[in-house]
């Protein structure tokens, strides 16, 4: 399950918006491991965003998700990638008052070694990205 750095709290008091960091599988092709996040922080989440939440479990352990639905308890969430599991399938339903942000950006850091202009460029044209919402995440969530 994507783990993310705890930076991702300095500034909450001050500012809606945040920094995350990407650790582990779960949420591939969407996001890897390495990714930078850009996050708001009480936005109003729906189905197909990409939220960052308090695990139910391990609260002091922040994840990432894409919201499937709506539940009476509150929200159900999975991971893009099907096979590292780590979402509401292990733990259920994640209550409202654990999911923190919404997931806005997406950046990816310049690796060590890439200096030539050319894949500067390249990099630059690739490396911030908008995180979509997903509209089909309630269809894959009646699939499993």
């Amino acid at each position: 399950m994507p783990e993310l750095s705890q930076e991702s709290e300095h500034g909450r008091a001050v500012l809606p918006f945040g920094a995350a960091e990407v650790r582990g599988p779960s949420m591939v092709p969407t996001l890897q491991h390495g990714d930078r996040l850009v996050v708001q922080y009480g936005a109003r989440v729906g189905p197909g965003d990409v939220v960052v939440l308090r695990h139910p479990f391990q609260q002091d352990l922040l994840v990432v998700k894409r919201v499937a639905q709506r539940r009476e308890a509150g929200w159900w969430v999975l991971g893009d990638n099907a096979f590292a599991g780590g979402d509401s399938t292990d733990y259920g339903t994640v209550p409202e008052e654990l999911v923190l942000g919404k997931v806005r950006f997406r950046y990816r850091p310049l690796k060590d070694g890439q200096r030539s202009p050319l894949t500067l460029v390249r990099w630059a044209l690739s490396a911030v990205r908008p995180v979509l919402s997903d509209r089909s995440a309630s269809r894959r969530l009646r699939a499993r």
